[in-house]
């Protein structure tokens, strides 16, 4: 529950200075998977001790996300070894290593560059592996109970597909002539996420308090388990920069933060292109990108100063929500960063988001991430898809993004050059899928002729 506050309290700033510094979409910012895989490979490597490549790598198989951060509790309460405090001081120096890098690249304008010279060939693999590259954890949530996750995902494609023009009498708006109208916005599809949200979680509730054992959850799931530390948390803690120590600066965390630097900084600016394509606006110009990314990379910064195991990043869950709510509100965005700035200021209230069941985690990932996939889909009416290259293209980027993250996964070790820092780094970047999809086809896009 501390990190999670503390990650909630920078992504909540990061996502004020977004929406009116930054990008000025309406973006949520949030710690995104694209910091997870490095800061695994990191914190598995350490928490073995390993000194070679091998040792290192060959750890990361068998560890399991979250394991390692959940273990190193700072609170006064928890007993913690000394190498547990150092891998979560080394995993903060790599966010912090990988906002520098980011406030780089948007200063330098080389992320205007890039989305300058990504087109359809490039937009349409992209997006498309950055819905189906989350299809595991989905999964994975989905299996602890079926009938939730199915329940959620009826009632949201219900409230924004099947009743998406339906407006409630009740929502009506009054006027200062008198009388009544109707809100420009359907009802039911600008809750057609909260709304099944709610009510879902509601109905887990229920169960609960009944006694029936509706949710099933493996050792390796139960294991993940925070609840045992939310009440123990404190209701009111401001977080401040080293109060947990200085984040460590080594060679392993500057190579682990330049793999998260790149992989968040490819994701966010495909969040930038399917934002802009959900709500309908133009094509966001270079220059704002080159602000979006700077902004991320403060945010980035605060969170590794804070001790946060990662950094920010646009959200994908958020912007596809977005579209299907079609509710494009800046202001309502900042409502929520508030709300996460007051969650990240207290502890107990943030570790009650662990209480959320993870099939209505795995409910929201396939609804929301399934809009992504969609969008990238849709890109390919402005290629001429019949051509040879642009199909080997198109092929070679996806299905190498699927291959080798499994590859490596199933092989870790046989990805070995005699140096740790440059074998942490070419694992986290080709763990990525989001980072293959979007270096292969952008090299083939603007090398191959045709």
């Amino acid at each position: 529950s501390e990190l999670l506050a503390r990650s909630l309290f920078a992504c909540g700033i990061s996502t004020v200075l977004q929406t009116t510094l930054g990008s000025r979409l309406p973006l949520v910012q949030i710690p995104s998977f694209e910091y997870l895989i490095p800061a695994m490979v990191l914190s598995s490597h350490l928490s073995l001790g390993a000194s070679t490549s091998k040792n290192g790598i060959t750890s990361f198989r068998n560890s399991l996300p979250g394991t390692v951060v959940a273990s190193a509790c700072p609170a006064p309460h928890c007993a913690i070894t000394g190498s547990q405090a150092a891998s979560l001081r080394e995993v903060s120096g790599a966010v912090l290593v990988s906002g520098l890098v980011q406030l780089l690249l948007g200063v330098s304008g080389m992320c205007g560059w890039a989305a300058r010279h990504c087109g359809p060939m490039v937009l349409a693999p992209s997006l498309s592996i950055i819905g189906l590259s989350a299809y595991k954890e989905a999964a994975l949530f989905c299996s602890t109970n079926w009938g939730v996750a199915l329940l959620l995902m009826l009632l949201t494609v219900t409230f924004s597909q099947h009743l998406g023009s339906c407006r409630l009498p009740l929502c009506a708006w009054p006027q200062a002539q008198g009388g009544f109208t109707e809100p420009s916005v359907p009802t039911l599809r600008t809750f057609s996420v909260l709304l099944p949200f709610a009510g879902v979680c509601v109905v887990c509730a229920i169960l609960s308090h009944l006694h029936i054992p509706w949710e099933s959850l493996d050792l390796a799931m139960a294991q993940l388990s925070w609840a045992n530390s939310t009440f123990h948390a404190p209701w009111l803690r401001i977080p401040y920069a080293g109060e947990w120590g200085w984040p460590l600066l080594t060679p392993q965390a500057l190579a682990a933060g330049i793999a998260m630097a790149i992989g968040c900084s490819m994701n966010s600016v495909g969040c930038y292109v399917l934002c802009g394509r959900l709500l309908r606006a133009p094509r966001l110009p270079p220059h704002a990108c080159n602000r979006g990314l700077c902004v991320e990379g403060l945010g980035s910064l605060l969170a590794g100063l804070l001790g946060a195991p990662g950094g920010t990043a646009a959200s994908i869950a958020n912007t596809c929500a977005t579209g299907l709510t079609q509710a494009d509100s800046r202001p309502s965005v900042q409502v929520s960063a508030l709300a996460c700035v007051v969650l990240g200021m207290s502890p107990r209230l943030a570790g009650l988001l662990t209480r959320i069941p993870l099939a209505v985690h795995g409910g929201v990932l396939c609804v929301t991430y399934a809009v992504a996939v969609g969008t990238g889909i849709s890109y390919f009416q402005y290629t001429d898809i019949d051509s040879g290259r642009n199909i080997f293209i198109v092929g070679f980027a996806m299905f190498m993004a699927l291959l080798v993250p499994r590859w490596l996964s199933a092989a870790p070790a046989h990805l070995a050059t005699g140096w740790v820092p440059l074998d942490l780094l070419f694992l986290s970047l080709l763990m990525v899928p989001v980072f293959l999809t979007g270096f292969l086809s952008f090299f083939l896009e603007n090398t191959v002729s045709g």
